[in-house]
């Protein structure tokens, strides 16, 4: 891999001959997929993007001009050509790099994403910022076309659109986002692709005429609307841009050549390139969905069973028996575990693409005709449907359920992915209620307990990581807990995933003939008022675990209700801080932040110095 090591700048790609280049992508490709496979990553998609993002680097300044990566995890080709090969292979380890740009890291970052949708707006506002300072640079924005399903993304182009401020967009068409795309866009690009006859009379025409200025002047006047005999109306033109391609995505010549044709262009561009995920890796090219995102190797070979499996398996017996249920997803079907359901019942499913937003609204439009929609989607993505939950669902009060998968600390994914703050956001909001299951048969009974028995809003988080399973011998009552473990000393109150390191911290504390009680609490809002406040008789510590942020968590609100009923007795919460999390395994973030059991247990035991004999 002569070449591979030779590139440690952009710089360095540059004076690379054409066949180096190839060399150099190629060596690259066999690196990425054979780190990935050792720490985990999103492997299909980077290998899709390898010859586009070398073009970019090529014809591009980085960081003079800004590269904007839409599709953040689309980054790896990137952050080997910036310098960063040395430390790929430390890749969403905890104290490496990230698996997305970050800004922290590079210079080259120049703008954290984790989240789609967001880069035409910041890139917008990065060339606003060169206007005001009367600098001058390119910006480029590198959008998958998944994210053309989000709205924020059109309400960037209608401004940029009429802007004197120039953008470079470029779309990365795979036919992809976390699954197969879906909706009116997916519709338009694939239109766009096929129209070959217009592209080739195109390239014909200037082939011909290039020698006579004259003709190519005209031609070029009644190029619109010849164009429109052929592509109808290409929306993008259609909002200020002008269009580009569709090209082949992994032709590294024509992809160096478009870009420095549009480098020299003062208009709004949109440059449509099509391009394979998974490229040069035969599985991955067959199977796109289950290499977008891999597991570290000592973890693949996990368990298939999970809460996401679980859910759906379990959704799909509940509209066995109830008609009126549907389920809704965001790209993300395979991944939440709805696919079962998608095949058994296709008539209510519905996967809208990379588009919360509009998924919960639909959902609350189902609702109020006597649809009971389940909407499954990340807490991570949840967070940017927060104004449609709260005015749409909740000030409404209908009966829309949400399934937040991925809740709680996720991992590798870093710091946009983390799914801590869902309690924090939703718990404000009035006539929500929220859910947390300690283990697979509790998501069951509480999925069942949300669809057929609850009436309002209701919301199910549970986590990525998987669980012992057990058993529980109540029913899911609203609003009711349940005590796990008699004890007599502390009480531990467990929210959710968390139980099981309750009863392990038990387990140490039973070593210094330490008692502790610990109590699922099952409903994180409204909390069980009476179990709290009942058992924290003849306690000498009260104590509570969340896989959450701290800041506006359930175990917040349980101080608040202790403090009104006037109880002084100590309370030690245990949650994350209110600070980014970075990326890092599920288990050393926890050891990170003080909450695996021995340190829980060890701190117990401090606060508990004199007051235990």
């Amino acid at each position: 891999m002569d070449l591979l090591y030779s590139v440690n700048s952009p710089k360095d790609l540059k004076k690379l001959s054409p066949s180096q280049l190839k060399k150099y992508i190629s060596e690259a490709r066999e690196y990425i997929t054979e780190t990935v496979s050792k720490t985990g990553g999103h492997l299909a998609s980077n290998l899709g993007v390898m010859e586009l993002v070398t073009a970019m680097h090529y014809v591009f300044n980085s960081p003079r001009d800004k590269l904007i990566f839409d599709v953040g995890h689309q980054c790896y080709m990137h952050k080997l050509i910036t310098g960063r090969r040395d430390e790929f292979e430390t890749l969403r380890t905890f104290g490496g790099i990230s698996g997305f740009p970050k800004r922290s890291e590079s210079p080259h970052d120049v703008f954290n994403t984790g989240h789609s949708s967001t880069s035409v707006s910041a890139a917008i506002g990065m060339a606003r910022a060169a206007h005001i300072r009367d600098e001058h640079y390119h910006v480029v924005s590198l959008v998958g076309d998944g994210a053309l399903n989000g709205g924020m993304i059109y309400e960037a182009m209608a401004d940029a659109g009429h802007s004197k401020d120039r953008l470079v967009i470029i779309v990365n068409d795979n036919e992809m986002a976390i699954s197969k795309n879906v909706g009116a866009v997916s519709y338009h690009l694939s239109n766009i692709r096929t129209t070959h006859f217009y592209n080739k009379l195109k390239n014909a025409t200037i082939d011909t005429f290039k020698n006579f200025p004259g003709i190519t002047s005209v031609l070029s006047r009644c190029k619109n609307g010849i164009k429109s005999l052929f592509l109808k109306n290409n929306m993008f033109e259609s909002l200020g841009f002008r269009y580009f391609g569709p090209f082949d995505g992994h032709n590294l010549d024509k992809l160096i050549n478009v870009f420095s044709h549009v480098k020299n262009i003062d208009d709004n561009c949109v440059i449509h390139v099509k391009t394979t995920k998974g490229k040069g890796y035969a599985p991955a090219e067959e199977k796109p969905v289950l290499f977008h995102s891999m597991p570290p190797s000592e973890t693949s070979a996990a368990s298939a069973r999970s809460f996401s499996s679980v859910m759906g398996a379990q959704l799909v017996n509940i509209a066995k028996e109830n008609k009126s249920v549907a389920a809704i997803t965001a790209a993300m079907g395979t991944a939440t575990g709805l696919d079962m359901f998608k095949e058994t019942f296709p008539d209510r499913f519905f996967d809208v693409g990379m588009a919360e937003s509009h998924a919960v609204t639909m959902a609350a439009g189902m609702a109020t005709l006597g649809i009971i929609p389940v909407v499954a989607i990340y807490s991570t993505f949840l967070q940017r449907a927060y104004d449609q939950i709260l005015h749409d669902i909740c000030l409404q009060n209908l009966h829309v359920v949400l399934c937040l998968d991925r809740a709680g600390i996720v991992g590798e994914d870093g710091e946009t992915h983390q799914g801590i703050y869902d309690t924090a956001f939703l718990g404000h909001m009035p006539n929500m209620t929220i859910l947390a299951p300690s283990d697979y048969s509790e998501l069951e009974a509480m999925l069942y307990y949300a669809v057929n028995e609850h009436s309002g809003p209701v919301t199910i988080r549970y986590p990525k990581s998987p669980v012992i399973d057990g058993t529980h011998s109540s029913p899911i009552t609203y609003h009711k807990g349940e005590i796990s473990v008699p004890g007599g000393d502390v009480l531990i109150l467990s929210a959710g995933d968390m139980l099981e390191k309750a009863i392990e911290v038990r387990k140490i504390l039973r070593q210094d003939r330490i008692s502790a009680m610990v109590v699922n609490l099952r409903f994180l809002k409204p909390l069980d008022a009476e179990l709290i406040l009942s058992n924290t008789v003849g306690k000498n510590l009260i104590v509570t675990m969340e896989n959450s942020v701290l800041l506006g968590s359930a175990s917040e609100n349980i101080i608040a209700l202790l403090h009104e009923s006037g109880i002084t007795t100590p309370v030690l919460p245990f949650a994350f801080p209110d600070t980014p999390i970075p990326h890092g395994s599920v288990e050393m973030l926890f050891e990170k932040y003080g909450l695996s059991p021995q340190q829980m247990a060890d701190e117990i035991k401090t606060h508990l110095k004199g007051k235990i004999r």
